[in-house]
């Protein structure tokens, strides 16, 4: 099974459309799960059309989105969980945000925003990634979303790119 993740797109503000890059991807996908901060509903369905959006809402998003999605999502694919959550508050920092989203939920993947900063690693068994921003990179290298792949268990990757047209 396969799941392109992205986070933080913020159109129509960062990009017109999602970067040429990412559609092979997008066209394969099982799923598609987006981690908040898309800015309008827009980029919401153009995504379905590739697959089933599993999102969230950031702290940027319309209040149309806002009625379409929710704070939190949990997603199973195959025999995991995913949580989903964007990871915007105060105090802590955004991965610690994210981690405590979930702290009631039994999840082995975490997949969170706002940050903008690609982050894949494994705590206390749980496997945390952001796929950082395909359209807003701050101030990051490249631009990046990421794929999940499960099989047996769950390989993460990100897919860096330097120009999101």
């Amino acid at each position: 099974m396969k799941l392109v993740v992205l986070s933080d797109t913020h159109m129509p503000k960062k990009a017109k459309h999602l970067p040429r890059i990412m559609m092979k991807d997008l066209e394969t996908a099982d799923y598609i799960i987006h981690a908040g901060d898309w800015q309008t509903v827009e980029c919401f369905h153009e995504l379905k059309q590739y697959a089933q959006v599993i999102g969230v809402t950031g702290n940027v998003d319309s209040p149309e989105l806002k009625t379409l999605l929710n704070k939190k999502e949990i997603l199973s694919a195959g025999d995991f969980k995913i949580g989903v959550v964007h990871g915007h508050g105060t105090g802590k920092t955004t991965e610690r945000r994210a981690v405590d989203a979930f702290m009631m939920d039994e999840v082995d993947c975490i997949v969170y925003g706002h940050s903008h900063i690609p982050v894949r690693k494994e705590s206390n068994g749980i496997l945390l990634f952001n796929p950082g921003s395909p359209t807003d990179k701050r101030r990051q290298k490249d631009f990046s979303y990421g794929i999940l792949t499960i099989g047996g268990k769950i390989e993460a990757e990100h897919v860096y790119f330097d120009d999101k047209s």
